[in-house]
């Protein structure tokens, strides 16, 4: 282990421990086992200390929605399946790594004052995977989405979802009762989103024309 993940560990348990407010560049050099000019060698702030840690936490949380997504898609799992396989991981995901943590409203109220780029830049990332998923599963699974829906619409809904949810529960906890109301609400979405593409209607085949017999037309000419 590096001293860079090494740091990103100590100062995780830290922040989960102290809050963001509470904690400080010694105390994470501390549980890193560095004195403070070590660490201000890797990082300038705690602030700075504070946006790794959340990028790093974005990071988990995309790997943890592709892997879900593609073992979803593997197994043949429907449209719903593979989205709420993909979503509840990234949500999971994040929410696991604040569980237990008396300060996770704190850290998510300083998570969008300290790093609301990275916060921007992954929602970003996010969106762009949900809609080539749902793009993708269309294709392969012969659905169409209904009222002229773009796959880009969809996540857009998943997305507004997601937020209703939270609005239940603002810090994603607790993770399994957050989780399971989530999923309810993106089966009853995806189910009125997609439908199977229309069969293309079998050609009708056209009457044989009947063969005129060979003496039939000679004898017609001969009267002429």
């Amino acid at each position: 282990m590096g001293p860079r993940t090494r740091i990103l560990d100590a100062a995780m348990l830290v922040f989960r421990r102290q809050g963001f407010r509470r904690s400080s560049i010694e105390q994470a050099a501390e549980a890193a086992g560095l004195t403070r000019q070590a660490l201000y060698h890797h990082f300038k702030s705690k602030e700075a200390l504070f946006r790794a840690v959340i990028e790093r936490l974005h990071e988990d949380a995309l790997a943890a929605e592709i892997a879900a997504a593609g073992a979803a898609e593997k197994q043949g799992g429907s449209l719903a399946d593979i989205l709420v396989a993909s979503v509840t991981a990234k949500l999971g995901q994040l929410a696991a790594s604040l569980d237990g943590s008396p300060h996770v409203e704190e850290l998510f109220s300083e998570h969008l004052l300290q790093a609301r780029d990275l916060y921007q830049k992954y929602t970003a990332a996010y969106a762009e995977l949900l809609a080539a998923t749902i793009a993708r599963v269309c294709r392969k699974q012969g659905l169409v989405l209904n009222a002229g829906m773009t796959p880009r619409d969809l996540a857009r809904c998943v997305e507004m979802a997601v937020n209703g949810t939270k609005s239940a529960y603002p810090a994603m906890q607790p993770a399994d009762a957050f989780l399971k109301d989530l999923e309810i609400m993106l089966r009853t979405l995806i189910a009125g989103a997609v439908r199977p593409a229309a069969k293309p209607r079998a050609a009708t085949p056209k009457p044989a024309k009947k063969a005129v017999p060979r003496s039939t037309a000679r004898k017609s000419g001969d009267r002429r």
